[in-house]
């Protein structure tokens, strides 16, 4: 017989052990991006968590890729062309034909644009150097620029990445996000002007 001190009650519980078990899938999110390569996901909750040593979760997230093709997809496509505003108001053509006068006016437009990356060539002309990423910039479309659906190409899409480039400085381009647009409007001076 072991001495005492070397007795010990022992008391084992023995429980059942309880695996993980979970719901069902939720829907699948929208995909992240609205136009090109984005992903997408879904999740489910854990109904009964593992106890005494069950089977832990499975994956409670799921992600997959996608490629978001949104209405709005075709004007995210556009490369805005951009001009300063030293070519701007009351411009006359003297080579305009006679048909070309009599084209209707329409109200100017502007759109606030975040400049989000400029090429080095941009630096090369005092007012193409003002586009640096970060800087507010305000675009005016101008009747003679817009397209048959009363806009200018490349006005950009709010929250969505654009591109732009300049007429008259080569190589000089760049991307931006569109802030903000206001109808019947003017930008103040040292802006650009979409063409």
């Amino acid at each position: 017989m072991p001495p005492a001190y070397l007795q010990t009650d022992i008391h084992v519980c023995v429980c059942a052990a309880t695996n993980c078990e979970v719901g069902p899938w939720g829907p699948w999110s929208s995909c992240s991006s609205p136009c090109g390569v984005g992903s997408k996901e879904r999740s489910r909750q854990v109904s009964n968590p593992p106890r005494n040593g069950g089977s832990p979760c499975p994956d409670l997230r799921q992600r997959r890729g996608c490629y978001g093709n949104n209405v709005i997809c075709d004007n995210a496509k556009e490369v805005a062309k951009i001009l300063p505003d030293s070519f701007k108001r009351n411009f006359k053509d003297p080579w305009r034909r006679p048909h070309m006068l009599m084209k209707e006016e329409k109200d100017s437009y502007c759109v606030y644009l975040r400049v989000k990356q400029a090429s080095a060539a941009c630096r090369l002309k005092l007012w193409s150097a003002q586009l640096v990423r970060e800087r507010l910039v305000c675009a005016e479309c101008q009747s003679d620029a817009m397209s048959n659906s009363d806009r200018c190409a490349g006005d950009g899409i709010e929250g969505i990445r654009t591109f732009w480039t300049v007429a008259s400085t080569p190589g000089c381009h760049g991307s931006w996000m569109r802030e903000l647009s206001s109808e019947h409007c003017r930008c103040p001076p040292y802006s650009v002007l979409f063409v």
